[in-house]
């Protein structure tokens, strides 16, 4: 009985496989072709998964390629200025005795800032620069004589100081680089109906120089560079125009004048000075216009310090915010203007875009030249600032082609001052009662 009971266990540890030594491995005699078709799986499913690798290290190589490629605004680390500011042309800064008057007028008002021609309308710099380039092509001038002197001048009198340089429209060109300028299918120079040539958006050549004269306008002391005919002339014959592939690259009037406003953003900020761009204002809202001069609003917003949009209300047409004669309208008009580009940068605003200070350009003379017209006194001019304040933006500059300014028609610093304290506190009061309905609302809801 024992012997049949110890067989049975042993018989039963057999059949278990119940070995320290682990599971049982089954050798199977497989024929070439199995091993082969095996052979071939395992060679394919590597390969798929080497392809699944490489496709997965490009996705990523191309990500962080497109990161770089996205381009975002350096901002210099200057404190800025809210600028309330007038024109002055290159004639006017460079003559002591009309400076002398201009800046006591600044000193006894809340003016504090003036816009120079630095780089004018007829493409000739208003002084000698240090610079190579500027040499070669001999388009500096001693217009105004000294303008190391001119700089300390204005600093001791707090007031900031914005070059204005003509970008491309630019007649002086036509004689030393005419290569850099737009022309016809015949190849002639393009000019507009005053006579003017027009630098070549697509030349990248003038960009540089355009830039070093900016740079140099840094170094000496300017607190901001503001480019003006930041686009392409709209003039009559430029269907004639025509560029070369080689430079277009399919690029689009908005895609290159983007680029230039970024290029020169990037050098600018590189010497810590702020930068502006002026733009019609009949681009804000309007794709046409936008199409036509290559000036793409909120886009050109992302790229520099500072919008100035000018907004004369003798430039707009009849019928524009639905006002019959705008030019007879000024508070009507800006206020229009201003209230379509606030809609127009929120509509496009992102969170974490840089998005400029708007600084609107206004009118400080009478358009006698339109049909019917009013005069522009300080009422006229008054009530132009108060539209921008009323739109929720905070600077303006004044432009006035003879420098020909009513004092009378700013504020002093203790009238501003009072002023801003009523502003704050009716937007103040706006927003409490924005506030208010939000949370009634939701009450209701």
């Amino acid at each position: 009985m024992k012997k049949l009971i110890s067989l049975i266990m042993l018989t039963c540890m057999l059949l278990l496989g119940c070995d320290r030594r682990g599971p049982l491995v089954y050798n199977v005699n497989k024929s070439d072709e199995l091993k082969e078709y095996e052979s071939e799986s395992a060679a394919e499913e590597s390969f798929e998964q080497a392809m699944e690798l490489k496709e997965s290290m490009a996705e990523s190589e191309n990500a962080e390629m497109a990161k770089k490629l996205v381009w975002s605004k350096k901002t210099p680390t200057k404190t800025p200025t809210r600028v309330k500011g007038i024109y002055l042309t290159a004639n006017t800064a460079g003559t002591q005795e009309t400076m002398e008057q201009i800046i006591r007028g600044i000193d006894t008002t809340e003016i504090n800032a003036v816009v120079i021609d630095i780089l004018g309308d007829s493409g000739r710099i208003s002084y000698q620069m240090d610079n190579e380039l500027v040499h070669q092509l001999g388009s500096a001038m001693n217009t105004i004589p000294d303008i190391h002197a001119l700089m300390a001048e204005l600093k001791a009198h707090k007031i900031y100081t914005i070059a204005r340089i003509v970008t491309f429209r630019d007649p002086y060109l036509e004689s030393v680089k005419p290569e850099w300028l737009n022309h016809n299918a015949d190849g002639t120079v393009f000019h507009d109906n005053s006579g003017m040539a027009w630098v070549d958006p697509y030349n990248r050549e003038a960009w540089e120089y355009k830039v070093q004269v900016a740079e140099q306008c840094a170094d000496d002391g300017f607190d901001e560079i503001q480019f003006d005919y930041v686009r392409f002339c709209t003039e009559k014959g430029m269907n004639n125009v025509t560029y070369p592939e080689t430079e277009t690259e399919g690029k689009s009037k908005t895609d290159i004048i983007t680029e230039f406003v970024r290029f020169a953003s990037d050098r600018l900020a590189a010497k810590n000075v702020f930068m502006s761009a002026d733009v019609f204002g009949t681009i804000i809202g309007s794709y046409v216009d936008t199409l036509a001069v290559g000036q793409d609003y909120p886009v050109m917003a992302e790229a520099t310090d500072y919008m100035c949009p000018m907004i004369y209300p003798s430039h707009y047409g009849n019928g524009n915010f639905g006002l019959d004669v705008p030019d007879t309208h000024p508070y009507e008009a800006i206020l229009g203007a201003c209230n379509s580009s606030v809609k127009e940068l929120k509509l496009n605003y992102a969170e974490g875009k840089h998005q400029a200070v708007v600084r609107p350009w206004l009118q400080g003379f009478t358009a006698s030249y339109l049909e019917t017209y009013i005069h522009y006194d300080p009422e006229q001019i008054r009530q132009e600032i108060q539209a921008v304040y009323d739109a929720g933006y905070d600077e303006w500059i004044i432009w006035n082609a003879a420098n020909n300014y009513d004092w009378s028609a700013f504020y002093s610093d203790a009238q501003a001052a009072q002023e801003d304290q009523q502003i704050a506190a009716k937007r103040g009061v706006v927003q409490e009662s924005a506030a208010a309905s939000t949370e009634m609302n939701m009450t209701q809801r």
